[in-house]
């Protein structure tokens, strides 16, 4: 069976409730739940305290009206292993977006350490209720070392999308690392846990896609530019992002997350062949997405159609990357200097319709 053909029967699965098991066989999955068990010993528990809280207000001196984000996921998105909030993928996230769409963003953080995807349902209850702009989700990893099944975690990830969606927030999901990098898992799980999440990265793509969000493959923080550089890009358990990891994470997501929004520059629209961007059937679009890191997948259509015979139309594209900045430190409330601007936003936003947001 083909890459796109088994991503295909993988969502499929998801989509109607079958096992999925076939992905590798149930001799490779006997092997990949005793292998990870060693794996999980390696790398250790998570540690007693937390990860910093990157919930606050980001882009001071900049106008409104702000923009609302909900980070959910596991510990990529929480940020385990970094001692300062600057340090967090939640702080690199929203200043990116605040320095490069000059607004104010409030971002809340619902993300857990350990999370899997059969846990967004609860981190979605959670954020629904302050009517986030935008839901950037990371998760996946955890899913692969605990050995659930990939049709079992599109399903639910499937499920927290479509509830965004209805809600009316668009959805950024950083789909599975490639987990075939990390020093601590050794083969045979090294290649089924390569094989493993690349799958699932690709039917997470399409279970997406096809409930309205959009992806970007994430299998940059722990592919080749990681592997190649462990001390610097890992955390001191080698299985997670250090700081820098987490920076070169969040300049792969600020472009797409931008996209998202609707708030990317016009010369940036329209996408460039030169750069192997353009419309494909969206299995053969989530593969392509998840052999290289940094890809946006979304919806769209062709000729005035949504699908196609081989299924959905999706853009494939390869954003530019920005730098990673310094990240700030964010205010746990809006400042007096931030509400005198909003204020002041209030005439210039009337005649669109549109309020300034209340302190939060």
């Amino acid at each position: 069976m083909g890459k796109a053909a088994a991503a295909r029967k993988l969502a499929s699965a998801a989509a109607y409730g079958g096992g999925g098991l076939s992905l590798l066989g149930a001799g490779l999955y006997g092997v990949l739940v005793t292998e990870a068990k060693l794996a999980r010993r390696t790398i250790g528990g998570p540690h007693d305290h937390p990860p910093p809280d990157a919930t606050g207000w980001y882009g001071r001196r900049r106008p409104g009206p702000a923009i609302k984000v909900a980070l959910l996921g596991d510990s990529s998105a929480a940020g385990y292993g970094v001692d300062r909030v600057e340090e967090t993928p939640g702080a690199y996230l929203a200043s990116g977006i605040a320095e490069r769409a000059d607004r104010r963003v409030y971002l809340r953080e619902f993300a857990v350490v350990g999370a899997q995807s059969s846990h967004l349902h609860t981190q979605v209850d959670a954020a629904l209720p302050i009517e986030p702009d935008l839901a950037v989700i990371l998760i996946g990893a955890n899913d692969v070392t605990h050995t659930v099944l990939p049709s079992q975690s599109v399903r639910h990830l499937s499920e927290a999308v479509r509830r965004f969606i209805e809600a009316g927030t668009k959805v950024l999901v950083g789909t599975c690392p490639d987990l075939g990098t990390i020093r601590p898992i050794a083969p045979p799980l090294k290649q089924v846990a390569r094989t493993w999440s690349r799958r699932l990265a690709a039917a997470q793509t399409i279970a997406v896609v096809e409930s309205g969000g959009r992806s970007v493959s994430l299998g940059s923080i722990l592919g080749p530019e990681f592997d190649a550089a462990p001390a610097v890009l890992f955390g001191p358990d080698q299985f997670h992002p250090s700081a820098e990891g987490y920076a070169q994470m969040a300049a792969v997501m600020v472009p797409s997350a931008l996209a998202t929004l609707g708030l990317i520059p016009e010369a940036e629209a329209e996408p460039e062949a030169f750069r192997g961007e353009g419309v494909l059937p969206i299995s053969d679009a989530a593969v392509e997405a998840a052999r290289t890191p940094g890809t946006e997948v979304g919806g769209t259509e062709l000729a005035g159609m949504l699908r196609g015979v081989k299924g959905r139309w999706a853009m494939l594209r390869h954003r530019r990357r920005q730098p990673a900045g310094t990240a700030e430190t964010p205010a746990p409330e809006e400042t007096e200097e931030t509400a005198e601007t909003a204020e002041a936003d209030t005439d210039a936003h009337t005649d669109a319709g549109t309020d300034p947001e209340p302190a939060t």
